[in-house]
């Protein structure tokens, strides 16, 4: 039997490079010769309080298709470079998850890369490109993006405003330009040293989380007409600011982890990313059941920011490139736990 490396988790809350069988594809999934990954904090979370040992660890991943099943519709071929995502941590299936030489994915999902991007650069995408879908467009309800556009629209009359808390991650970065691209005028929340990034992506004026006047020079800035918010960070202090930051008629929230509000005319929600997958799965010891809504908008959203990357509308989150192939990876994950990532992507180029 063909193996493989694979960054597998064992059942003491810890993970190893391993020798491991290449996955069998699957009718619904296409299998990619991984070129490189990116890390993200549920990598470690996985580890450490999730998975119960076995599982293969990683969501992100940039590589080239190896076979693709007999029921996917999306037309990809053999050879064709994709950026997409795997189900990391995945208790169900083990041979899930975007850190081995081989991954698995869903057919539907992922983006055709474009020649002028790296794989490093495009590994940086599929998560948040996935979490901008659910939170700013199937929850929030903004407008989808033209990709027909040649230009950003300018900001629509009367404004429409969104506010992205955490605007310098990589689902941060994203968000902004989406926003953009949807006709509003885009605030963000930020430590000092990314204004400049944030603004460059598209943000009118950036806000420092750590003054105690921010939800309030929020609301004056936007003269108390602040309704759509999509917070990537979602702590109780990102949410205190968050719904003190909204419009005294209400609005919504859009987090990426639960978290409690104390404003009830603001509707919120806590988006859970792998629905996209369209397969049921437990975490934390809930279970979550099959969402065929999510799947369907999931493979929509992912096809419309293809165009948009195609168009270079949209660009990806700047990369900070690791060290060390796997095992690098591992000590990847070990910086997002310790907090020593900032403004940039950790990706690792794995071939």
């Amino acid at each position: 039997m063909a193996t493989m490396k694979a960054i597998k988790i064992l059942p003491n809350h810890t993970a190893e490079v391993q020798e491991t069988s290449i996955p069998k594809v699957r009718d619904d999934c296409v299998l990619v010769r991984v070129k490189a990954v990116a890390v993200n904090p549920s990598d470690a979370k996985h580890i450490d309080r999730l998975a119960s040992g076995g599982e293969t660890v990683g969501i992100d991943l940039c590589g080239t298709i190896e076979e693709v099943g007999c029921n996917v519709s999306r037309p990809w071929k053999k050879g064709d470079r994709i950026a997409t995502l795997s189900h990391g941590g995945n208790s169900g299936r083990h041979e899930e998850g975007a850190f081995g030489e081989y991954a698995l994915s869903k057919g539907d999902l992922g983006l055709r890369v474009p020649p002028f991007l790296s794989d490093t650069e495009a590994a940086a995408l599929p998560q948040a490109v996935n979490t901008c879908a659910q939170g700013l467009y199937q929850f929030l309800g903004l407008p989808l993006p033209d990709s027909s556009i040649e230009v950003i629209p300018s900001a629509a009359d009367p404004p429409q405003w969104a506010l992205i808390y955490g605007a310098s991650t990589s689902t941060g970065t994203l968000a902004i330009q989406f926003a953009r691209l949807s006709g509003f005028r885009v605030l963000a929340i930020c430590s000092p040293h990314n204004f400049d990034l944030v603004v460059s992506r598209g943000a009118e004026k950036a806000f420092d989380y750590r003054t105690t006047t921010c939800a309030q020079d929020i609301r004056d800035y936007t003269s108390d007409n602040l309704q759509h918010v999509f917070d990537c960070i979602s702590s109780s202090s990102s949410a205190a600011i968050c719904e003190a930051s909204i419009s005294s008629r209400g609005g919504a929230i859009a987090c990426v982890l639960p978290v409690k509000y104390s404003r009830p005319e603001i509707k919120t929600k806590k988006l859970l990313g792998y629905t996209s997958f369209g397969e049921p799965f437990t975490k934390f010891g809930v279970h979550t059941p099959a969402k065929p809504e999510d799947v369907a908008f999931a493979r929509k959203f992912f096809e419309l920011a293809e165009k948009l990357l195609e168009s270079k509308l949209i660009k990806p989150h700047p990369i900070q490139l690791g060290q060390g192939s796997w095992q690098g990876v591992l000590d990847g994950i070990d910086k997002l736990r310790k907090g020593l990532v900032s403004g940039a992507k950790l990706v690792y180029s794995v071939e």
